[in-house]
Protein backbone atom coordinates (compact mmCIF):
# COMPACT_ATOMS: atom_id res chain seq x y z
CA UNK A 1 0.00 0.00 0.00
CA UNK A 2 1.57 3.21 -1.46
CA UNK A 3 1.56 6.00 1.77
CA UNK A 4 -0.07 8.99 1.55
CA UNK A 5 2.96 11.08 3.02
CA UNK A 6 5.62 12.73 0.97
CA UNK A 7 8.06 12.01 3.25
CA UNK A 8 8.10 8.22 3.69
CA UNK A 9 7.89 8.06 -0.07
CA UNK A 10 11.09 9.32 -0.76
CA UNK A 11 12.63 6.81 1.65
CA UNK A 12 14.26 3.66 -0.29
CA UNK A 13 11.70 0.61 0.06
CA UNK A 14 12.62 -2.05 2.41
CA UNK A 15 15.51 -4.64 0.20
CA UNK A 16 15.54 -2.50 -2.83
CA UNK A 17 18.94 -1.84 -3.05
CA UNK A 18 21.18 1.54 -2.16
CA UNK A 19 20.08 4.55 -0.94
CA UNK A 20 19.61 7.00 -4.24
CA UNK A 21 20.37 10.44 -4.27
CA UNK A 22 17.73 13.69 -3.68
CA UNK A 23 16.22 15.51 -6.33
CA UNK A 24 16.86 18.63 -7.26
CA UNK A 25 15.03 21.25 -4.87
CA UNK A 26 12.98 18.15 -3.40
CA UNK A 27 13.14 20.56 0.18
CA UNK A 28 13.04 23.95 0.71
CA UNK A 29 16.68 25.43 1.97
CA UNK A 30 16.77 26.57 5.94
CA UNK A 31 17.94 30.17 6.69
CA UNK A 32 19.10 31.63 10.29
CA UNK A 33 17.23 34.46 11.42
CA UNK A 34 18.81 37.33 13.31
CA UNK A 35 16.53 40.18 15.45
CA UNK A 36 17.03 43.31 16.95
CA UNK A 37 14.18 43.78 19.48
CA UNK A 38 15.16 47.28 20.11
CA UNK A 39 17.89 50.17 18.92
CA UNK A 40 20.76 49.92 20.18
CA UNK A 41 20.58 46.48 21.57
CA UNK A 42 23.20 43.59 19.79
CA UNK A 43 21.16 41.27 17.11
CA UNK A 44 20.67 37.38 18.23
CA UNK A 45 19.90 34.19 16.90
CA UNK A 46 16.00 33.71 16.75
CA UNK A 47 15.70 30.41 15.26
CA UNK A 48 15.48 29.14 11.43
CA UNK A 49 12.39 28.97 8.38
CA UNK A 50 12.35 27.18 5.72
CA UNK A 51 12.34 29.44 2.42
CA UNK A 52 13.32 28.96 -1.46
CA UNK A 53 15.18 31.99 -1.46
CA UNK A 54 16.86 34.32 0.79
CA UNK A 55 13.73 37.26 0.33
CA UNK A 56 10.95 34.87 0.53
CA UNK A 57 13.00 33.66 4.40
CA UNK A 58 12.95 37.44 4.97
CA UNK A 59 9.23 37.65 4.50
CA UNK A 60 8.90 34.15 6.63
CA UNK A 61 11.13 35.29 9.24
CA UNK A 62 9.22 38.87 9.72
CA UNK A 63 5.92 36.68 10.15
CA UNK A 64 7.30 33.55 11.96
CA UNK A 65 9.55 35.69 14.85
CA UNK A 66 8.47 39.44 14.90
CA UNK A 67 4.33 39.13 15.20
CA UNK A 68 4.00 39.17 18.78
CA UNK A 69 6.43 41.63 20.19
CA UNK A 70 8.17 45.18 18.82
CA UNK A 71 11.27 44.76 16.58
CA UNK A 72 13.23 47.34 14.65
CA UNK A 73 15.24 44.66 12.80
CA UNK A 74 15.93 41.21 11.52
CA UNK A 75 18.41 39.65 8.86
CA UNK A 76 18.53 36.43 7.16
CA UNK A 77 21.03 34.37 5.67
CA UNK A 78 21.38 30.91 4.24
CA UNK A 79 22.33 27.98 6.80
CA UNK A 80 25.38 27.38 4.48
CA UNK A 81 26.95 30.87 5.27
CA UNK A 82 27.20 30.46 9.04
CA UNK A 83 30.87 29.20 9.10
CA UNK A 84 30.61 27.43 12.92
CA UNK A 85 33.67 27.13 15.09
CA UNK A 86 33.51 24.07 18.00
CA UNK A 87 31.74 23.67 20.31
CA UNK A 88 33.58 23.84 24.00
CA UNK A 89 32.23 22.74 27.18
CA UNK A 90 33.44 23.76 31.04
CA UNK A 91 35.81 27.12 30.79
CA UNK A 92 37.42 25.83 27.51
CA UNK A 93 37.02 28.47 25.07
CA UNK A 94 35.78 27.42 21.57
CA UNK A 95 38.70 29.88 19.95
CA UNK A 96 40.93 27.72 21.84
CA UNK A 97 39.73 24.52 19.72
CA UNK A 98 40.09 26.39 16.81
CA UNK A 99 42.84 24.76 14.30
CA UNK A 100 46.33 26.71 14.11
CA UNK A 101 46.14 28.79 11.33
CA UNK A 102 47.87 32.20 9.97
CA UNK A 103 45.70 35.06 9.24
CA UNK A 104 46.06 34.82 5.05
CA UNK A 105 46.26 37.61 3.25
CA UNK A 106 44.24 38.86 0.61
CA UNK A 107 41.16 40.59 -0.59
CA UNK A 108 39.39 41.84 2.48
CA UNK A 109 35.90 41.07 3.38
CA UNK A 110 33.51 42.14 6.63
CA UNK A 111 32.17 39.46 8.92
CA UNK A 112 29.27 39.27 11.84
CA UNK A 113 30.94 37.73 14.47
CA UNK A 114 28.33 36.07 17.00
CA UNK A 115 29.26 34.30 20.46
CA UNK A 116 27.01 31.52 22.82
CA UNK A 117 28.16 32.87 26.00
CA UNK A 118 25.74 30.47 27.88
CA UNK A 119 24.76 27.23 26.70
CA UNK A 120 21.24 26.67 26.43
CA UNK A 121 21.19 30.33 25.36
CA UNK A 122 21.22 32.29 21.51
CA UNK A 123 23.72 33.14 19.69
CA UNK A 124 24.44 36.97 20.51
CA UNK A 125 26.22 39.83 18.02
CA UNK A 126 29.68 40.18 19.40
CA UNK A 127 31.28 42.56 16.58
CA UNK A 128 32.20 42.83 13.12
CA UNK A 129 36.04 41.73 11.99
CA UNK A 130 37.83 42.11 8.44
CA UNK A 131 39.40 38.49 6.69
CA UNK A 132 39.78 37.27 3.26
CA UNK A 133 38.05 34.41 4.48
CA UNK A 134 35.70 32.60 7.02
CA UNK A 135 38.87 30.84 8.59
CA UNK A 136 40.61 33.56 8.71
CA UNK A 137 37.97 35.55 10.44
CA UNK A 138 37.19 33.33 13.42
CA UNK A 139 41.67 34.17 14.13
CA UNK A 140 40.71 37.66 13.77
CA UNK A 141 37.38 37.25 16.03
CA UNK A 142 39.90 35.56 18.59
CA UNK A 143 42.57 38.40 18.72
CA UNK A 144 39.77 41.26 18.53
CA UNK A 145 36.43 39.49 20.56
CA UNK A 146 37.82 36.69 22.27
CA UNK A 147 40.42 37.79 24.59
CA UNK A 148 39.78 37.06 28.61
CA UNK A 149 36.40 35.22 27.66
CA UNK A 150 34.88 32.02 27.71
CA UNK A 151 33.06 31.46 24.29
CA UNK A 152 31.16 28.04 23.87
CA UNK A 153 30.45 28.40 19.78
CA UNK A 154 31.09 31.21 17.37
CA UNK A 155 29.97 32.36 14.23
CA UNK A 156 31.27 34.14 11.76
CA UNK A 157 29.42 35.15 8.50
CA UNK A 158 30.04 37.05 5.20
CA UNK A 159 27.80 40.54 5.22
CA UNK A 160 27.58 40.13 1.57
CA UNK A 161 25.67 36.79 2.39
CA UNK A 162 22.96 38.86 5.02
CA UNK A 163 19.63 40.08 3.63
CA UNK A 164 19.28 43.15 5.93
CA UNK A 165 16.32 45.11 6.68
CA UNK A 166 16.79 48.29 4.95
CA UNK A 167 15.36 51.58 5.96
CA UNK A 168 12.42 51.17 3.74
CA UNK A 169 11.53 48.07 5.25
CA UNK A 170 11.38 49.16 8.80
CA UNK A 171 7.34 50.44 8.28
CA UNK A 172 6.63 46.76 8.22
CA UNK A 173 6.72 47.28 12.41
CA UNK A 174 4.99 50.71 12.35
CA UNK A 175 1.86 49.70 13.39
CA UNK A 176 2.36 46.85 15.52
CA UNK A 177 2.30 49.01 18.70
CA UNK A 178 -1.31 49.93 17.90
CA UNK A 179 -1.91 45.77 17.99
CA UNK A 180 -2.08 45.99 21.53
CA UNK A 181 -5.07 43.28 21.51
CA UNK A 182 -2.60 41.03 20.25
CA UNK A 183 -1.20 40.55 23.75
CA UNK A 184 -2.80 39.05 26.61
CA UNK A 185 -1.24 42.00 29.03
CA UNK A 186 -3.50 44.08 27.21
CA UNK A 187 -6.71 42.54 27.90
CA UNK A 188 -5.53 43.50 32.07
CA UNK A 189 -7.98 40.49 33.22
CA UNK A 190 -6.36 40.93 37.06
CA UNK A 191 -8.00 44.30 37.22
CA UNK A 192 -11.19 43.03 35.68
CA UNK A 193 -11.21 40.42 38.26
CA UNK A 194 -11.00 42.50 41.02
CA UNK A 195 -13.65 44.69 39.91
CA UNK A 196 -16.01 42.49 39.41
CA UNK A 197 -15.42 40.81 43.14
CA UNK A 198 -15.86 44.70 44.21
CA UNK A 199 -19.24 45.14 42.81
CA UNK A 200 -20.19 41.45 44.11
CA UNK A 201 -19.09 42.50 47.30
CA UNK A 202 -21.50 45.76 47.63
CA UNK A 203 -24.39 43.83 45.61
CA UNK A 204 -24.75 41.52 48.66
Amino acid sequence: MKSLDPRVNRLPGFGQGEVQPKAALDQLGTYEVFVQAKEGKPFQHEGIVHASDIELAYILAKETFTRRFTCVSLYVTDTRDVYVSPLSEGQTSAYDLLPAAEVQQGEQEMYEVYHLVKRGKQHVHAGEVSASSPQGAMQVAKQQLGVGKVVYNVWVIRKKAIRYTTDTDKDLWLTLPDKKYRDASDYKAGDKLTAFLEKAKHAV
